[in-house]
């Protein structure tokens, strides 16, 4: 019986080697969670953190006039709000945004003239968020990396571009829907209807928030559960 060998081609051997490593490279990239971050981006909607916390959060671009008695509030209870603020509101009420910041409230972006982005175009979803951002810069010397869409209206395409630019974006777990319903007792009760732990408190600056306020965060912290910033509920 006849052994036959190819011979040795060190040239095709090298080649080979380059092809099997750049195919490990490339995989371990596909796979990494940053990868995974960029192709397939998706909003926090809660976290599961092990941890008994849950974060307050408010979209403003109008209701004004009642972001003073919530700081009010906030500071009496010592506690902290992530506040997504309207780029044409920031440039409106640099103020009221400031003193937002000095007392210690977390700042997002919500985007500039509160549009639908999932009905922008790729630019003008980008310039919503960039025109935001310098607006609150602006005022504040600091880059925003929270993205709260307006409405809740958000899509893959929306997200990705959100990540993209160095935001998180963030929607909420529990909605007291108090644009809607002025009564403070069924803010306060759209609130205690889901799992607080890990969750994200949606609402917005009306009489009922203010009068509700001081009761859901009594509730809150009799269940023993921490009130912080998104930033400090998301961490790791």
């Amino acid at each position: 019986m006849k052994m036959y060998f190819i011979p040795f081609n060190k040239k095709l051997f090298i080649i080979i080697g380059i092809i099997i490593v750049a195919i490990l490279i490339i995989s371990a990239t596909l796979l990494s969670p940053q990868s995974i971050s960029i192709f397939n981006p998706k909003p926090i909607y809660e976290v599961e953190t092990g941890r008994d916390e849950i974060a307050l959060t408010c979209n403003v671009v109008w209701g004004t006039e009642f972001i003073p008695p919530m700081l009010d509030i906030l500071k009496n209870e010592n506690v902290k709000m992530t506040f997504y603020i309207g780029g044409k509101w920031a440039e409106d009420n640099p103020e009221l945004l400031k003193r937002i910041f000095s007392e210690g409230h977390e700042i997002g972006n919500h985007g500039y003239d509160h549009k639908k982005h999932t009905q922008l175009n790729d630019t003008d979803n980008t310039n919503e968020i960039v025109n935001a951002e310098e607006a609150i810069y602006e005022v504040l010397g600091f880059k925003t990396n929270l993205f709260a869409p307006p409405y809740g209206d958000i899509n893959e395409k929306t997200t990705e571009i959100a990540e993209k630019l160095g935001y998180k974006v963030i929607m909420w777990s529990i909605d007291t829907i108090d644009w809607k319903y002025k009564d403070p007792k069924v803010i306060y009760d759209r609130v205690f209807k889901q799992k607080l732990e890990g969750g994200i408190v949606l609402t917005h600056p009306t009489d009922g928030t203010v009068k509700a306020l001081p009761s859901i965060i009594k509730t809150i912290k009799e269940k023993n559960v921490d009130l912080v910033t998104v930033s400090e509920l998301i961490k790791e």
